[in-house]
C-alpha cells in the first residue's frame, strides 16, 4: 500500500505560506487536485503564481471565521473539481497569553481562529462527502486531517490560549472520528512540535537564542522542515491509513519524552 492521493481532491487551509503551503504543494506533486485556502489573497497569488492556471491547482481567499466564507470555499472547490475527498485543517495562529490577566482575550481569540473554522468546515465538507459516497461500496468516503500541537499536552505559562485551542482541536478530532466512522470518513490529527513554520521562522530571526533552546529540548536536536510534516499528513490522508481514525499522531523529534515545563512547545 502506497501513500497515493492521485486523482483525489483536497482542501488545504492556511495554505498561503509555511506548513499549509508545503502540504498543498506536496499533494499537487503527488497527483491530487488542491484548493489552497487562506485569508491572504496576495500571498496566495504570489506563492502559486502560474501554477494557479493548471487544471489541478486553485486557490480561495477568505476569512474562514465567517460562516459564509466556509460555504463559499466548499462551493468554489466543487465548481473547480466536482468533489472533495480530503480536508486539511491547517489554518492556525500562535499568540502569547497571560493566564493571570482577566482582561486577556486570547483564549476566545484562538478558539475562534484555530478551532471553530476547522469544526464548521469539517461539518460542511463531511456532509458533502456523505452525499457523494457510494452506499453500495465499502470504499473510503473521505479523510480529514487536523493540524494540532504538542502544546495541547504540555504546560507553558505564555501559551495558555494556544494550548487550550490545541487541546480542543484534539478532542474535536476524536469526537468527529466517532461520529463520522459509520459514514466511512476518517478524522485524524498531527500534533507537532517545532516545525519551520512562517511564524517560527520570524521568531527565530528576532531571537537567535530561541533556536538553541528548541534544539536542546528536542532529542533529535533539530527543527523539522515543513516537508516532513507534509509527508506525515499525506500518509494520514491516504488509504494507507485506512484503519486509522481518531488518532493524534505526534511529530515532535522526541520533545514530549522530556519533562521541562518551560521548554518551547511550538
Amino acid at each position: 500500500m502506497t501513500f497515493s492521493i492521485a486523482g483525489k481532491t483536497a482542501i488545504v487551509t492556511g495554505a498561503a505560506n509555511g506548513i499549509g503551503l508545503a502540504i498543498g504543494k506536496q499533494f499537487v506533486e503527488h497527483g491530487a487536485n488542491v484548493m489552497f485556502a487562506d485569508i491572504d489573497e496576495k500571498r496566495l497569488a504570489e506563492e502559486l503564481g502560474t501554477q494557479a492556471d493548471e487544471s489541478n491547482v486553485q486557490y480561495f481567499a477568505g476569512d474562514l471565521r465567517e460562516k459564509l466564507a466556509i460555504a463559499n470555499l466548499l462551493s468554489a472547490t466543487l465548481d473547480a473539481f466536482d468533489q472533495v475527498d480530503i480536508l486539511i485543517n491547517g489554518a492556525r495562529e500562535v499568540v502569547p497569553s497571560d493566564p493571570l490577566d482577566p482582561e486577556d482575550g486570547s483564549v476566545m481569540e484562538l478558539l475562534n481562529q484555530n478551532l471553530m473554522p476547522a469544526l464548521r468546515l469539517s461539518q460542511l465538507v463531511a456532509r458533502r462527502m456523505m452525499k457523494d459516497a457510494n452506499a453500495e461500496q465499502a470504499a473510503p468516503a473521505g479523510s480529514i486531517v487536523n493540524l494540532s500541537s504538542i502544546a495541547a499536552r504540555r504546560t507553558h505559562p505564555d501559551l495558555l490560549a494556544y494550548s487550550v485551542s490545541s487541546a480542543a482541536l484534539d478532542q474535536m478530532t476524536r469526537s468527529l472520528a466517532v461520529a463520522l466512522a459509520p459514514h466511512r470518513i476518517r478524522v485524524n490529527a498531527v500534533a507537532f512540535g517545532s516545525v519551520m513554520s512562517a511564524s517560527l521562522k520570524t521568531t527565530l530571526r528576532e531571537n537567535q537564542e530561541y533556536r538553541q533552546d528548541i534544539e536542546e529540548h528536542t532529542p533529535l536536536n533539530r527543527i523539522a522542515s515543513p516537508g516532513e510534516l507534509a509527508e506525515t499528513v499525506q500518509f494520514l490522508a491516504s488509504d494507507a491509513a485506512g484503519f486509522m481514525t481518531g488518532q493524534i499522531l505526534t511529530l515532535d523529534g522526541g520533545r514530549t519524552l522530556l519533562d521541562p515545563v518551560a521548554a518551547p512547545a511550538h
